[in-house]
């Protein structure tokens, strides 16, 4: 056969065009159809440039007899991009090739597409992208390999590994069901858009298993994930908007754990007194108010990025800079359960701290915790065994921690906003109270039966309350060196950025893996 550079060429573009094409005009049409983008279409919104790999890995598409019907490009597409400026691997499923189900020999087994991706992503230490949209697993996978496998084959070894080592960023489009949703909860942020699904079996497994009519949404809609099971971190309008918060979280974290976070703009003062704290905080302390307001004003101005508000929400987490210093941020909400920590905020909190201590991100913490969430339903959420996750998880952190005492800080949950056994630095406003219980309720407790048999058992409480109240006064406790400062709210911003500065030394020292490992769960 005599070559030609014009036949070659010609061979590459015809090859070239008909992945482009992806599943074909109809299956296109109809993700547009659905307000979606194709993930090649997606891929050229979010990356600034893209260098494909396994562009003509292709498989031989056959009907449930067997008969061929032609040759398919593969249903994963990923290289290397440049992603908010950032060198990335970034991939995803093609939905429009068998609703993005892996072929036998282009999966996420060890030399398949996903796999690949994963590798590239480890072995150059970048941050790995991942656009999620897929079936999961396909039956009609057995029928090219000529028999069944074992879904133990496929190894996770390499996801797992990356957890601890580089940011993973992983979006939801339509649907992501079986192995896709598992990939996807595997990262450090997720975004799913409001109109996607995300299930472990779709409607027809479960009417299968269980004889239950459900509808995707109700199973495991956008709603369900980001404010109920906590699936999902944020929230996002549509594609455009989940590709805008992939970039910016990745705006806050290094290239990999041997790296510093990216510093960035300075240009908001250190010595900015924060006056606007002073009509922030009621001076009802029972009054409760905005966590978030109370951020915004300390951090850099329009810098603080939410993650998980619709969940977990008696904590607020997200990142922030402070003199251009990426911090993470965790604030107790006294608008939800009054900033009681119950066990999904305790989860939300132990997920995002891990976080921030595998990327060398200093943790700014605002307190205000009447102690663990009480009742039944804090029982039966298994509110002592996440809260006590989330007192090790703060501990266990390899960043420095700064925690701002802003009002109540009382019971056990106290000890899930600071490290003792290293340098966390503790400040205090004058609005803050603390103790091993709130006073009032405190009282009833430990002088129940002394109370009950006072010839005036109210004004028994009420000279009871007032000397615990005396006793309880956080100036007692700043005077025996208690706390480490007791400083003006408004001088909260200029007192928290030198700390921090200084704490960079320690930080550029401690650069790597952490000591323990990435975990999702207790």
């Amino acid at each position: 056969m005599s070559f030609t550079w014009k036949d070659a060429l010609a061979e590459l573009d015809r090859r070239r065009a008909l992945a482009r094409e992806l599943g074909g005009e109809r299956r296109v049409n109809r993700a547009h159809d659905q307000g979606r983008y194709t993930i090649r279409e997606r891929i050229d919104r979010a990356a600034s440039a893209f260098y494909e790999v396994g562009e003509f890995a292709a498989y031989e598409d056959v009907d449930a007899t067997g008969r061929l019907r032609g040759m398919m490009p593969a249903s994963y597409v990923c290289g290397l991009g440049e992603f908010a400026g950032r060198a990335v691997a970034v991939g995803g499923e093609d939905f429009t090739v068998r609703g993005g189900a892996p072929q036998t020999y282009l999966d996420r087994m060890k030399g398949g597409l996903g796999g690949f991706v994963e590798d590239l992503a480890h072995e150059y230490r970048i941050p790995l992208v991942l656009f999620m949209e897929g079936i999961g697993g396909d039956v009609a996978a057995q029928a090219e390999k000529g028999h069944s496998y074992l879904v133990s084959s496929l190894s996770w070894q390499r996801s797992y590994e990356l957890l601890a080592e580089v940011p993973v960023l992983t979006m939801v489009s339509g649907a992501a069901v079986g192995g896709t949703a598992g990939r996807t909860v595997l990262s450090h942020f997720s975004v799913m858009t409001k109109d996607s699904v995300l299930f472990a079996g779709g409607p027809p497994l479960v009417k299968r298993a269980l004889g239950v009519d459900v509808d995707k949404y109700e199973l495991g809609g956008a709603r369900v994930h980001t404010a109920e099971s906590g699936c999902i971190d944020n929230l996002a309008e549509d594609e455009d908007d989940a590709i805008r918060q992939l970039q910016t979280v990745l705006g806050y974290l290094p290239q990999n754990v041997w790296e510093m976070p990216p510093r960035g703009d300075r240009s908001d003062p250190t010595d900015r007194r924060v006056d606007e704290i002073l009509d922030i905080i009621p001076e009802n302390r029972r009054r409760p108010y905005k966590a978030s307001k109370v951020v915004s004003a300390v951090v850099d101005r329009g810098s603080f990025f939410e993650v998980g508000a619709r969940w977990g929400r008696a904590v607020t987490t997200g990142f922030a800079r402070m003199d251009g210093i990426p911090v993470g941020i965790v604030a107790s909400n006294p608008q939800h359960l009054g900033g009681a920590l119950d066990a999904a905020a305790a989860e939300k909190q132990v997920r995002f701290v891990d976080t921030c201590s595998t990327f060398h991100l200093p943790i700014v913490y605002f307190v205000d915790v009447p102690g663990f969430m009480v009742g039944p339903n804090a029982e039966r959420g298994n509110v002592v065994r996440w809260g006590m996750r989330a007192i090790q998880s703060i501990t266990q952190a390899e960043v420095p921690v700064v925690t701002i005492q802003v009002r109540k800080a009382y019971g056990m949950a106290v000890s899930a906003t600071s490290s003792p056994d290293s340098l966390s630095l503790r400040l205090a406003w004058p609005t803050a109270e603390w103790g091993d219980l709130p006073v009032e309720g405190g009282v009833e407790a430990g002088f129940k039966h002394e109370i009950e048999n006072a010839d005036n058992p109210e004004e028994y409480r009420r000279l009871a309350e007032e000397r615990m109240l005396a006793l309880a006064d956080p100036w007692k406790t700043a005077e025996a060196f208690g706390v480490e400062n007791m400083i003006d709210p408004r001088d909260t911003r200029e007192i928290v950025c030198a700390f921090l500065e200084a704490s960079l030394h320690r930080v550029r020292t401690s650069l790597g893996p952490q000591r323990r490992q990435w975990s999702l769960r207790p």
